[in-house]
């Protein structure tokens, strides 16, 4: 057969692979990556407040301290444990310490993630390469935030959101975030590694409280009309974060507890499901979760406090000021 008679019969396969050659080089939007963590730098730009006060928190600090053998010979050793979890010189190149303890940053999608920080904006936020450009747009190259036009920010959230943005209004979520990690609940924590993590001495907090840990040192709270002022909370606020961090510790505790057979991390976990069904236990909304701790029910739970004042049902249980971390 001609070279002519082999392309005039496989012509129109040849033009169907062209064209989807030609798609993909064209759109790299198409690309199934998984969305990465660009860097607080970027986030910066906009947000210099927020930035100085997480450059005074234990998340930023860390990045420099958290693998330094303590002086009290009581306290946990991060040689120790790194050498329990597969070793590597350095905490920042173990891929079981840098799930919590770094954020893991790229320039773009086909760059090495290397550690460039602790736990940052992205660590709570989202990881921002999908949703960065998009949150940045108030409307054009010119348009600046306050010259936004109402129908774009509706959009520019919307989208945003759903390119992965976790919002400060969105309170399961980012209280769903900080579990992850302080309720050694990261889902990229394998079983055995939990077991020698805290054989090795790893500390776990089962009485992690959201109130306690966001309202403290790590509270950014610069909203507009009044954007350098940190905000603090009202009580209604406080009893509504209160019981959300509940929730998700609810909810994070019963889908691991049996993650792990470690004694310790199982107690810890028991512990966690104890604690927040006592702290709900005086809300009515709560009957469903309490009774099926699932995320689709802790969401349907947020739901049906919203824009109620829960301080008669558990104001008492808020922690003091003076504890705040």
């Amino acid at each position: 057969m001609k070279r002519e008679g082999i392309y005039s019969t496989f012509k129109p396969f040849f033009l169907t692979v062209l064209v989807l050659v030609g798609v993909c080089l064209a759109v790299p939007s198409i690309s199934m990556a998984d969305p990465f963590y660009k860097g607080a730098k970027l986030c910066e730009e906009c947000h210099e407040a927020e930035n100085k006060i997480w450059e005074k928190t234990k998340h930023f600090t860390s990045f420099r301290t958290v693998h330094r053998e303590p002086k009290d010979a009581d306290k946990p050793s991060p040689k120790k444990i790194l050498a329990a979890v597969g070793g590597q010189k350095r905490m920042k190149r173990n891929e079981t310490c840098y799930l919590c303890h770094y954020t893991l940053e790229q320039k773009d999608a086909g760059a090495k993630p290397a550690a460039k920080s602790g736990t940052s904006c992205e660590s709570c936020h989202g990881a921002s390469s999908d949703w960065l450009a998009i949150h940045d747009n108030y409307g054009g190259k010119d348009v600046k935030r306050e010259q936004e036009a109402a129908d774009h920010k509706v959009k520019r959230i919307a989208d945003s959101t759903a390119a992965g943005l976790i919002w400060p209004s969105m309170r399961y979520e980012v209280a769903e975030n900080c579990m992850t990690c302080h309720g050694l609940a990261h889902p990229g924590l394998k079983a055995d590694d939990l077991a020698k993590m805290l054989g090795a001495g790893h500390p776990i907090n089962p009485g992690f409280e959201l109130v306690k840990y966001s309202q403290g040192s790590v509270r950014h709270r610069h909203y507009p009309p009044d954007i350098k002022t940190n905000a603090e909370m009202t009580p209604q606020e406080l009893a509504q974060i209160y019981v959300i961090g509940q929730a998700a510790a609810l909810v994070s505790a019963t889908e691991v507890i049996s993650k792990s057979s470690e004694a310790k991390y199982k107690e810890a976990q028991s512990k966690r499901v104890e604690i927040a069904k006592s702290a709900l236990g005086g809300v009515s909304e709560a009957a469903g979760l309490l009774a099926a701790p699932t995320r689709e029910n802790a969401i349907k739970f947020v739901q049906s406090i919203a824009g109620k004042d829960l301080t008669g049902a558990v104001g008492s249980k808020l922690p003091a000021k003076s504890d705040y971390k």
